[in-house]
Order: C-alpha cells, then structure tokens, then sequence
C-alpha cells in the first residue's frame, strides 16, 4: 500500500512496538525506528525500515513519533530525559504515548509537550504481540483534535478499532486501566480456575474444552490458559507487568476512595509469583502459586 507520505518515528522496537513499526510500513510509510537494542534495530532494517542512532534523531525527522516503552517513568525520559526527544521535534508534531500510565502522569506529560509547542497524544493500547503485528491493535486514545489530524492516518495503519475518548489527555490512559483491572482479574480467576480443577482431579484439556464453550469462559481463559496445559511459560505478558498495572489501579481506586477488593486479591497473586521468582514469566504463571498453596501440580511443574 502507497500513498502515505508522512515520516513515523517508533520509539522501542519490542514485542509490541516492532508490530506496529511493520504495520506502518506496509502501509507505506517512512518509518525510522529506535530501540536500546541493536538486534532489534538489525531486525527492523532487514524488513525495510530505517533506524536511528537514538530516539532524538528519529524524532527530529518525523511528523509522527509513537513510544512503545514500558511505563509513564519511561515515556518521561523519552520526552524530556537526557537527549529526549522534545527538544528534537518540529513544532505542532506530534507525540503519541502508548505505554500505560496513570491519568495524572498521562496529563502531566501532556502540559509539558504542549508547552514546548508539540501535541501529545494519549494513547494505550491493546492487543497483544500477534495483533500488534497485523496491524490489529485497540487504541484507545484522547487529546486534541489537531493531534488526531496529525496522527489520525499512522494510528488507523497500526489499529483494527481507534477509539477518540475525548480532547483531553488522562482519558485514554484511565481507560486502559480499566481494560487492565479486568485483564488481571481475569488471568487470576482462570489461573485460580484450573488449579482448582486440578486440585480436583479433572482432565485439564477437557476442563479447557468444556469451559471454551460455556458460560464461564472469557477471552483471558480462553487465550492464557494453553500456556498452563502446556506448562510454558514463555512470557507474551509477563506477571511483572501485571504486578505494575494492578499497582496502578490501587494507587487509582485509593485516591479515588472506591473499593476494589477484586482487584486487589489479584494484585496480591501477582506480588506472590513475583515474589516467588516468577516475576518474568508469562501472567498465566500465577496458576502455579495456587498450585504451591494448595499442594497440587500443574503441568510443567516439578
């Protein structure tokens, strides 16, 4: 597909920010990645695009610059951080933040862009790796109507659904949090789920089968639980994430003074994979702290 005529920066070359990278550029744009890692900059130049020498220079050739990174504290650094990249941009271009963050730091990071004369996006997203890379993605974002002039036609090429939740920055990101209470809940109750039936006795491939078509199933036990049937652990999304964006939702309820106990008995099962040195496997790995507990195996375990 040709036709799109705008420079796209992809700030971090990940499991996610590589699929969306690709997606731009089968969609004809000029993309210019950055990443920490040389691998994945050799990876991004073998399937044709460009890279940059850090995220300053690939910002200071853009329209577009989207930051796949980690966390808010991240997305800080990449902005204004040593070499950050506000001072690199072109006035009215702008900065779409994806990573998942609190609303006050998405709002935050926004007042700071919009006085150094650029658009900041807020824009999370999600999907997953394998959606990233069909260019299939969830984003849910909010800011200014010329930021989505601006990046309106970059985000359609990495989206199967663009959702505009508003002018104003923070509404994105708390969306996103709510998309992640129940993503970690959910993990949690299917990983509770099958140790349970374990525990049990029961045929775990026919509890998979039965539940998948049942009114108990959900698209978390439906997409994590394979990983437990066959003990891999091979992180997609690891249990560390969780352990941050669960936090996070704490952190929001309590200011909010609404009561989250769901939520906070998932966190709780995160913090104890975590704590148990499972902290960079796959989020299904949480299965096995309810095994431990309740003195029964799953597969894969010792």
């Amino acid at each position: 597909m040709q036709g799109n005529t705008q420079t796209v920066a992809v700030i971090g070359l990940g499991s996610m920010g590589f699929g969306m990278a690709t997606s731009l550029l089968r969609a004809g744009f000029d993309v210019v990645g950055s990443d920490l890692s040389a691998e994945a900059l050799a990876r991004f130049q073998a399937e044709g695009g460009r890279i940059a020498s850090g995220p300053a220079e690939a910002a200071g050739q853009s329209e577009v610059v989207i930051c796949v990174v980690v966390n808010g504290a991240q997305t800080e650094d990449v902005l204004f951080g040593s070499g950050g990249v506000a001072a690199a941009m072109r006035p009215d271009t702008v900065f779409a933040g994806c990573a998942t963050m609190s609303p006050a730091v998405a709002r935050g990071l926004a007042e700071r862009s919009e006085a150094a004369g650029i658009h900041y996006l807020d824009a999370p997203i999600s999907g997953g790796s394998v959606r990233a890379a069909a260019g299939e993605l969830t984003v849910m974002a909010s800011g200014s109507a010329a930021a989505f002039s601006r990046a309106g036609a970059s985000l359609d090429a990495m989206a199967a659904k663009v959702y505009r939740l508003g002018d104003e920055p923070g509404a994105g990101a708390a969306m996103k949090m709510i998309n992640q209470h129940l993503a970690g809940v959910h993990i949690a109750a299917a990983a509770e789920a099958m140790a349970f039936a374990a525990k049990q006795g029961l045929d775990l491939d026919k509890v998979y089968e039965v539940i998948t078509a049942s009114a108990g199933n959900s698209w978390m036990f439906e997409n994590r639980v394979p990983h437990i049937l066959a003990g891999d652990y091979t992180p997609h999304s690891s249990i560390e994430i969780f352990v941050k964006d669960m936090g996070i939702v704490q952190d929001m309820t309590r200011a909010a003074r609404f009561p989250a106990p769901l939520a906070a008995a998932a966190l709780q099962m995160y913090l104890a994979a975590s704590g148990a040195g499972l902290g960079g496997a796959d989020d299904a790995a949480v299965a096995q702290v309810y095994a431990r507990l309740s003195g029964t195996r799953l597969p894969g375990m010792d």
